[in-house]
């Protein structure tokens, strides 16, 4: 019996050498639905006349979590003071340990959209260091949106690189500082020096003295705001 059994697989080897595969060619044609749920602040200007401005603000990974109030720290709400205009800030939270859903936030802004009188060629992007990846990544995703995108000590990924031609027509500002220890400067380097080919308007500052708070030399310029709101987005 056991010499019947070693002679088995080579009996069988003739047999499974004649089998062929099967090649299928097909297509997935599915809708998939998802339910997106995020929370955020948005302060709109009373009695505004018209459409008028909006700033979307993307906060870092310490404000995440479930206390809105949370996002308006070291953000352009501390400042609203030195915006010349009526304009609408939009600020959404990102939960607990995760990082930005570009989808969700950017179909969270055509939901303002729909909902409020928002001026479509003065839409505005801006974040700080995890937001300012979110930042730089959805403007990635969809430049059409956006009139001016301002990152400030933002991380940047492999992706971002591989389609820099997608920032070409932005107005983009990139703020850095020189002694940042947690997102290190060289992430605005590199970056700026991909960048600049493809889209030579493009601005880089690098606070020399800041560490990773160059946030609050970014809002705190009442520049910044004039710069980005003498942008427009061509229809």
């Amino acid at each position: 019996m056991k010499l019947k059994l070693k002679y088995i697989p080579l009996l069988l080897l003739p047999l499974s050498l004649s089998l062929k595969a099967q090649e299928v060619k097909a297509e997935l044609n599915k809708e998939v639905r998802t339910q997106e749920k995020i929370s955020y602040i948005l302060d709109y200007p009373q009695n505004a006349k018209g459409n008028v401005p909006l700033i979307v603000f993307l906060h870092g990974s310490g404000e995440r979590g479930n206390d809105l109030e949370k996002v308006k720290m070291h953000s352009p709400f501390t400042y609203k003071n030195l915006i010349k205009e009526p304009v609408a800030i939009l600020a959404p939270q990102c939960p607990e340990n995760k990082w930005w859903d570009t989808l969700t936030v950017y179909n969270l802004i055509k939901e303002i959209q729909a909902k409020y009188k928002i001026d479509a060629s003065r839409i505005y992007l801006t974040g700080l260091s995890m937001g300012g990846w979110g930042t730089l990544k959805l403007a990635m995703e969809h430049p059409e949106m956006f009139a001016a995108v301002v990152s400030v000590c933002a991380p940047t990924d492999r992706v971002m690189y591989a389609n820099i031609h997608q920032y070409k027509n932005l107005n983009m500002k990139i703020f850095h500082g020189g002694m940042d220890d947690v997102v290190l400067p060289e992430n605005a380097l590199n970056f700026y020096q991909a960048l600049h080919p493809v889209n030579p308007t493009a601005e880089l500052t690098i606070f020399p003295n800041d560490n990773h708070n160059s946030w609050d030399s970014t809002y705190s310029d009442p520049q910044l705001y004039d710069w980005m709101l003498s942008k427009r987005k061509d229809k």
